[in-house]
């Protein structure tokens, strides 16, 4: 059984086969955008730890969400949905948290998922046999 208010339908309890195809579409939709939402606030918390000026980004994450709240179109709401996917990914994979210790000097404080073995570059490649 499922039971959701926020669902089209009004959060009618009934067996899910007997949903129809367009409101299980929307259920699944609206998991998308839970999970990214949740997704997205859990990489801002990784990725600007112990930043209180930056973890105010949790206000745009919010007001973005609450901007496209009433989009109907599945096609706006899969574009949308990319759009947090890309923003999420560049965020964690991007993004390096600094820290001023003089007026002209940073600390770069990389997390430890950022962090990639470093492979030696060579001018000239060998040739194959």
């Amino acid at each position: 059984m499922v039971s959701c208010d926020w669902l089209p339908g009004g959060g009618a309890t009934r067996p899910l086969e007997k949903w129809p195809q367009a409101e299980t579409r929307a259920m699944g939709q609206a998991a998308k955008v839970l999970q990214l939402f949740k997704t997205l606030h859990r990489t801002r918390q990784q990725v600007f730890k112990n930043d209180a000026r930056a973890l105010e980004a949790r206000i745009k994450i919010n007001e973005e969400f609450k901007c496209n709240k009433t989009e109907t179109s599945p096609k706006k709401i899969e574009e949308l949905i990319k759009i947090g996917s890309d923003v999420e990914l560049i965020l964690r994979t991007s993004v390096i948290q600094g820290i001023h210790t003089d007026h002209n000097t940073l600390k770069l404080v990389p997390r430890k998922d950022l962090l990639i073995e470093n492979v030696p570059y060579c001018d000239a490649p060998t040739q194959k046999q």
